[in-house]
């Protein structure tokens, strides 16, 4: 398969070695475009030894300098997926000289974002960053923040996802924090979350709490409440909630960047708009307690959610919808990153989640991604989710 447009090529291969993988999406990608400046690289982690060697084949072969990419339990391009087979997606394109800015790893939050990067942003004013991170790090959040207010860009992206190396590519080999890609002003884009689940109840506040563990919601015992959201049958064996009922805390004023027509609203699923969805990691029936996997305080809110196909898929077309409504014409490429718990665990094994995508899109639109181990969506971490960028 070859996808082109007027900027933008592709090339995809699997179950060979990396230096057959290379070759083939090379042969795919064809002639390089004219002026072609950023790359984009994905691979399994079957292959996470092998992404430098990767990264510096492509860079030598097309003459593109600049390479963004990282690790993914699987990878994604159209309307395929790749899941436990070495693989490995590519695209190059390009982009308007000076309208992006390859954004080093940055490791501890607070520290100065490089002089070329700052002085770049200054007169590139960006509006978004595709970065990835290392799950390894225990303050990406703050980093992500950090980033955004050095910058003001709106960060998408996902978490590195593999059984081995943590590796990513900023120009070159790294790992440790975050790192990727800066564009400016002079770049449109238009971007889209999806959440995997949906509310079973309200909205409900925090009353009581430390930690992670919640006491009481609007005043009453938070395993009550719990109980009463998810329905008699589930609550007669708590065990079956694992892996199917999640909390959710709401996120008030979120937004999706890139609405040429003013509507910048992304709403998910019902009344609970955004959201942030984190595990329930332990009931105590005794003391009416839930434990989320998160910190979490009193006046706090929460809402407990459903993870299941259906609700995904629906809400997964919402945002489709939203997005090439806000796009307002043909994207000249797409980036989609998902969760791991997404793809075929939760749309099929057929490649369900992406058919969907390039169907909206068309054929012709070069699309790539990854499975991320947490995803990222205005410098927030999300689980659970779908992020879509296009590139207009």
């Amino acid at each position: 398969m070859e996808t082109t447009t007027q900027t933008f090529r592709l090339g995809h291969a699997a179950d060979a070695d990396w230096e057959t993988l290379v070759r083939s999406c090379l042969a795919q990608i064809g002639d390089v475009p004219s002026g072609a400046n950023l790359g984009f690289v994905y691979v399994t982690d079957t292959l996470d030894g092998d992404l430098p060697l990767i990264a510096d084949r492509l860079r030598e072969a097309t003459g593109v300098e600049h390479w963004v990419g990282t690790i993914g339990f699987g990878v994604m391009v159209g309307g395929r997926e790749y899941f436990e087979t070495p693989a490995m997606v590519a695209m190059l394109g390009v982009l308007p000289e000076d309208s992006f800015c390859i954004l080093p790893t940055v490791d501890t939050p607070g520290d100065p974002l490089p002089d070329n990067v700052m002085n770049w942003a200054g007169r590139a004013n960006p509006v978004l960053g595709i970065v990835h991170a290392d799950p390894r790090n225990a303050y990406i959040g703050d980093i992500l923040n950090a980033i955004t207010d050095d910058t003001d860009a709106f960060l998408v992206g996902g978490l590195t996802a593999s059984r081995g190396k943590q590796a990513q590519i900023a120009d070159r080999l790294t790992e440790g924090g975050v790192s990727g890609v800066l564009f400016g002003e002079d770049v449109r884009v238009v971007t889209g979350l999806s959440q995997g689940c949906s509310p079973v109840g309200n909205i409900h506040e925090v009353t009581k709490a430390d930690e992670n563990i919640i006491a009481e919601l609007d005043g009453r015992p938070a395993l009550d409440v719990f109980r009463e959201d998810i329905g008699e049958v589930l609550s007669r064996n708590l065990e079956r909630v694992s892996g199917y009922i999640y909390a959710a805390l709401p996120i008030a004023g979120a937004e999706s960047v890139g609405d040429p027509g003013g509507d910048s609203g992304d709403d998910s699923a019902g009344d609970a708009g955004d959201y942030l969805v984190r595990n329930i990691v332990g009931i105590d029936p005794g003391n009416k307690l839930v434990a989320i996997g998160e910190r979490i305080s009193a006046g706090d809110r929460v809402i407990f959610v459903r993870r299941d196909g259906p609700a995904a898929a629906e809400d997964l077309d919402r945002m489709l919808a939203d997005v090439t409504r806000r796009a307002k014409g043909t994207p000249k490429a797409a980036l989609y990153y998902s969760c791991v718990a997404r793809g075929p665990n939760l749309f099929g094994p057929d490649s369900d989640e992406m058919k969907a995508v390039q169907a909206v899109l068309g054929d012709d639109v070069p699309l790539v991604g990854f499975f991320a181990n947490g995803e990222i969506s205005k410098n927030s971490l999300y689980g659970y989710t779908g992020v879509l960028t296009l590139i207009l």
